[in-house]
């Protein structure tokens, strides 16, 4: 068994290692973890969280190495989780985005973590939101999180980040994409990647063209700016963070960062309570009460959300 009060003071205090095991409880759905999250609840709330999506080969990691170099510039703590494809085997992540984040290996300042998705649609692993919460107390001022680039389940996103920001790039049909993802209703930011090869302008005409066709915006309502980069050399990433940070004034100004962290916080509680009621439900299999309503619903006696109201009136009640 962990020793979560020291553990949480060593992450505290910078130490990775703390910080390391502290995640694998999250991501090991250990027993411990009620007593971790306990633990962590009065020291969190001051990372900023930024998602960055977009379709495989649009440049996401490189971006995401880009941002890191910008923030510890300018003295931020930096947390990155980089969500990666679950191996079929194993379980575990496949890509493994720290190898193209190496240079940051070294800085003290920094910590990156891959997670895999485990099989969970929207491209963000299922603990993702206890592993922010870790990376949030352990001090890191700024948390990149990059999604897995699967395409249109990519919008869950929007719900784990203060801001999202939307990668795209020129030749590969990304603005039709973009469109049929849903993904033009999330972006905060929208970043057209690889800027020095031919369409780049089109491409952000075409995206702009895109979000006019969006909802009406009012006087003081937010536009997501188009900012064109390239983030093997770093051209453009200084804009990236100053629109992630005019956003970021923006929500605190108008209370819009108080009420996405209170959405986000009550999906997690939704998604907690949820996976209790699925695990108490899994339990019944081969359970008489669970096969008498089956044989009443085949008999005609009742339909099945009669008998799915009597189920959870029975969970609820302990029965």
């Amino acid at each position: 068994m962990a020793d979560v009060p020291t553990l949480v003071e060593q992450a505290r205090a910078g130490r990775p290692r703390a910080v390391a095991r502290l995640i694998s409880l999250v991501e090991g759905a250990s027993p411990q973890l009620r007593e971790v999250m306990a633990a962590l609840a009065p020291l969190t709330g001051g990372a900023y969280v930024v998602g960055l999506t977009g379709s495989p080969g649009v440049g996401k990691s490189t971006s995401t190495s880009a941002l890191v170099t910008a923030y510890r510039k300018r003295g931020k703590r930096v947390g990155v989780l980089a969500v990666d494809p679950s191996s079929p085997f194993s379980g575990g992540a496949l890509l493994g985005d720290r190898v193209r984040m190496s240079e940051h290996a070294s800085d003290p300042g920094v910590y990156i973590r891959s997670m895999a998705t485990r099989g969970h649609l929207g491209g963000l692993a299922w603990a993702a939101p206890q592993a922010i919460r870790v990376l949030d107390a352990a001090g890191c001022e700024v948390i990149l999180v990059e999604t897995v680039g699967v395409g249109q389940s990519e919008v869950e996103i929007a719900a784990q980040a203060d801001t999202s920001v939307v990668l795209l790039a020129p030749g590969m049909g990304d603005g039709i994409q973009a469109a049929k993802a849903g993904i033009l209703e999330i972006g905060d930011v929208y970043v057209v990647n690889k800027a020095d090869r031919d369409g780049a302008d089109a491409t952000a005409r075409e995206l702009n063209h895109m979000l006019g066709l969006g909802e009406a915006r009012g006087p003081g309502d937010w536009r997501p700016p188009i900012v064109k980069t390239v983030a093997a050399r770093g051209e453009g990433i200084d804009e990236v963070v100053e629109a992630l940070e005019k956003h970021r004034a923006w929500m605190e100004e108008r209370g819009v960062l108080a009420d996405r962290r209170r959405h986000r916080a009550a999906l997690e509680v939704e998604h907690i309570a949820v996976t209790a009621l699925r695990q108490r439900i899994g339990d019944l299999h081969g359970d008489r009460r669970l096969d008498a309503l089956a044989e009443r619903i085949v008999s005609g006696g009742t339909d099945p959300y009669t008998a799915a109201d009597e189920l959870i009136e029975g969970l609820t009640n302990g029965g």
